[in-house]
């Protein structure tokens, strides 16, 4: 108690209080990005689930086009399975050979 009355005497109400004001101040924007980044972490985690599900299902697509095709006689569509087969989105391959 004794350290705020003696900055007061040294720097004047005004200084100190506008100093005290800026120190709550920084604690409520600390408090606010905090929150801020866990949000931001939790919506880029769903981002990735959503985009490799993506992926997935343009692969379950394929391998259903190329089933309804057999079973209808149908000649499947090559051009359209190699461009999917080396699809690269992020700089990697997909490997899995469904």
């Amino acid at each position: 108690m004794q350290s705020i009355f003696g900055l007061i005497a040294e720097l004047g109400l005004p200084v100190a209080g506008g100093l005290i004001m800026a120190y709550f101040i920084f604690l409520v924007m600390k408090q606010l990005m905090d929150g801020l980044v866990g949000e931001i972490q939790t919506v880029q985690a769903i981002s990735k689930m959503l985009i490799t599900r993506a992926s997935t299902m343009n692969n379950d697509m394929i391998r259903i086009d190329t089933s309804v095709s057999s079973a209808l006689g149908l000649s499947p569509d090559l051009e359209r399975i190699a461009r999917a087969e080396n699809f690269v989105e992020d700089g990697r391959i997909d490997a899995r050979r469904d």
